[in-house]
């Protein structure tokens, strides 16, 4: 329960408070059950099933077997292995997307640099969203078979745009029968149902800290038949020996049943947050005259509240409105810069420095709303935005 004093939380993107089923399962991990589950003994028997469960638990929550979860870190590694580990050492090609989150764009800008890939970026439309129709030839490389590697996020971690990632897996494996997808699902899993099959993807990133589990475990879902990545590390073995080390067995139940619960309720808390939304986005509109909602027209995740203060900047909004906590886009990213999601879809350098990301969660509530409404349009009225001026200050000019 959030204390009465503390802001009200709209940053569940950047982060969640882990789950009160999920820290009770995590517990006895913690303290009486400390088994290796590598050892023989009962100790370590006990671990090794309770690995084995929380497997099983992450894969039926995005329609996959349990042999095709890989425990990691969390999501930076795990989209880190999926660019880094596949296809060839040098000279292969790339196809991703302008609007990913930094542990794809990141790693891509090291295969062109280290390694002399290719790198095409597909083109993004005014929604945020991939444009399929301008995609298809970008995909379609004119040297057949010459595709190795799709990476696309599934949705978009400061938009909340949801991306047709099934649709250009499809226009990629008709370009190349060789050709692996990997989608960043860290914001998708636990918000939205997510079916490996249906997206006809061969690699995707499941985050833990981002549906109600504790930070510092992921996991990369790995098709079956699928060589899996190249591991980073050379140890015992574990995780088929892609990532070898002693699996942190608190973490693992921790985000099995993170799983368990987002999967048991999706549907409701998605209606209801969904609605929490609107009533809060109605609210801002009526007064903020000229606030725009970025995505309005695209399909978003239920919870993610994209909005952009006309005549101001968003960080001197959220300094003022203290009674909430959100941000300005995302948390991974360097804070002050312009967006690059935004620039992508072609929003002009002042509008963008307007933007705030409200992100809702489970800890949500109806009386929440009317109070985080008014403490950001006060703050905005505070401002020179409010009284129409179009210069937009910068913090030299502060």
């Amino acid at each position: 329960m959030r204390w009465m004093s503390a802001p009200i939380y709209l940053d569940h993107n950047a982060t969640t408070p882990v789950h009160p089923e999920v820290r009770e399962a995590m517990l006895p991990w913690l303290g009486e059950r400390w088994g290796n589950p590598s050892s023989g003994h009962a100790y370590g028997r006990a671990a090794a099933e309770a690995v084995a469960r929380a497997r099983e638990q992450v894969a039926r929550s995005i329609g996959a077997t349990a042999d095709e979860i890989l425990f990691t870190s969390g999501g930076t590694e795990a989209d880190n292995m999926a660019l880094l580990g596949v296809g060839p050492e040098r000279g292969g090609r790339l196809v991703t997307s302008p609007i990913e989150h930094p542990a794809v764009e990141l790693p891509a800008r090291s295969l062109v640099r280290a390694r002399e890939w290719a790198c095409t970026e597909l083109p993004i439309d005014r929604e945020g969203r991939v444009d399929l129709k301008r995609a298809r030839p970008r995909i379609a490389d004119p040297a057949p078979g010459r595709c190795d590697l799709v990476s696309v996020i599934l949705a978009q971690n400061e938009t909340g745009v949801i991306q047709p990632v099934g649709e250009i897996a499809r226009l990629a494996r008709a370009a190349s029968k060789t050709v692996v997808v990997h989608t960043d699902a860290a914001q998708a899993v636990g918000k939205i149902p997510v079916d490996v099959g249906e997206l006809d993807v061969d690699m995707l990133t499941v985050v833990s800290h981002k549906l109600y589990g504790p930070k510092g475990i992921g996991a990369l879902y790995v098709r079956e038949g699928v060589k899996p990545p190249r591991g980073f590390l050379l140890g015992g073995g574990q995780e088929r020996g892609v990532r070898p080390g002693t699996e942190p067995v608190a973490l693992i139940v921790a985000l099995g049943r993170a799983c368990e619960v987002a999967l048991r309720d999706m549907s409701e808390e998605a209606e209801r947050q969904q609605a929490l939304r609107e009533r809060l986005w109605a609210r801002l509109a009526e007064g903020v005259p000229g606030i725009q909602r970025t995505g309005a027209g695209a399909r978003t995740l239920p919870n993610t509240l994209h909005v952009r203060f006309p005549g101001c900047l968003g960080r001197d909004v959220l300094a003022r409105a203290t009674a909430v906590a959100a941000s300005t886009g995302s948390a991974c990213h360097a804070e002050g810069g312009r967006s690059g999601v935004l620039g992508a879809m072609g929003i002009a350098p002042a509008d963008a420095r307007g933007s705030v990301r409200l992100s809702l969660g489970r800890m949500t509530r109806e009386w929440d709303i009317g109070p985080a409404a008014r403490a950001l349009i006060s703050a905005w009225r505070s401002l020179d935005g409010a009284r129409g001026l179009s210069i937009v200050r910068t913090p030299a000019r502060r």
